[in-house]
């Protein structure tokens, strides 16, 4: 007899154990639970509703963490280990990575396209090149801000004015955001210039010192303190296009 697809559908069954309490729902388990039906699997959800019910499953397992996935009554394990099982790739924690500067200039691009589309009515247009380093500017002041301590710390790694002078530390993202909104408004170039310029110039070499003279290994605090981006090229460019913006916006006063 020829199965049909509900009997194929039928026999992939897992079984997952989650917490669901009423001040915590696991959010693991809810991708757990997610992947599995994505995959195709009818799901026997067990939940765990209270925090002695849960560290008793843990001891029966002898496991440390939920959720718990079943399949075929072997156990497979959490999140991480069951995107493992259907050869999907588990994202290193420690791993440096370029995506967050990706993320930021790819959405200050798009924001400073709709601003001149909305504007000027075309997208491509030598405002919204001024608009994408100036929206750029804020975005990484932003995240910069979202915790000045850490990022702070980071910063005193490499930056050469920040090691001489503690407080430019929590000076700078300030500074970037100030240059950045003025040059979105197009106002007090007199100010937004110089500082802009001077940022970009002391940031760049400090990089530049960094990694390319003294070819020291570290992490950006280009996006935040928190961040994984490694030290480099991507670090020296956001330096550089401040520079750049000062000066055009030097050229265009004159």
């Amino acid at each position: 007899m020829q199965e049909g697809p509900a009997m194929a559908t039928a026999e992939k069954r897992a079984v997952i154990y989650r917490m669901v309490m009423p001040e915590h729902v696991c959010p693991y388990g809810l991708k757990s639970v997610d992947l599995l039906k994505r995959q195709g699997y009818a799901v026997e959800d067990h939940w765990l509703k209270t925090r002695a019910e849960t560290d008793a499953f843990k001891a029966e397992h002898g496991v440390k963490t939920t959720p718990q996935t079943f399949i075929d009554g072997k156990r497979i394990g959490g999140h991480d280990d069951l995107r493992r099982f259907f050869g999907k790739t588990v994202k290193d924690p420690d791993a440096v990575s370029y995506e967050p500067v990706i993320v930021v200039f790819t959405v200050a691009a798009l924001m400073a396209m709709a601003a001149s589309w909305a504007t000027l009515g075309s997208v491509f247009t030598l405002r919204a090149a001024e608009w994408f380093i100036a929206f750029s500017m804020c975005i990484l002041a932003l995240l910069k801000l979202q915790d000045i301590e850490t990022f702070s710390s980071m910063f005193l790694n490499y930056d050469l004015l920040a090691r001489r002078y503690v407080p430019y530390s929590y000076v700078y993202p300030y500074a970037e955001l100030f240059a950045g909104v003025l040059m979105v408004a197009g106002v007090m170039m007199w100010l937004s210039i110089p500082v802009a310029a001077f940022i970009g110039i002391v940031g760049a070499a400090s990089v530049f010192k960094a990694v390319y003279i003294d070819r020291r290994e570290l992490k950006c605090a280009c996006v935040g303190g928190s961040s994984k981006v490694p030290l480099g090229f991507v670090s020296l460019t956001e330096n550089l296009m401040m520079v750049a913006m000062a000066l055009w916006m030097a050229v265009k006063m004159a």
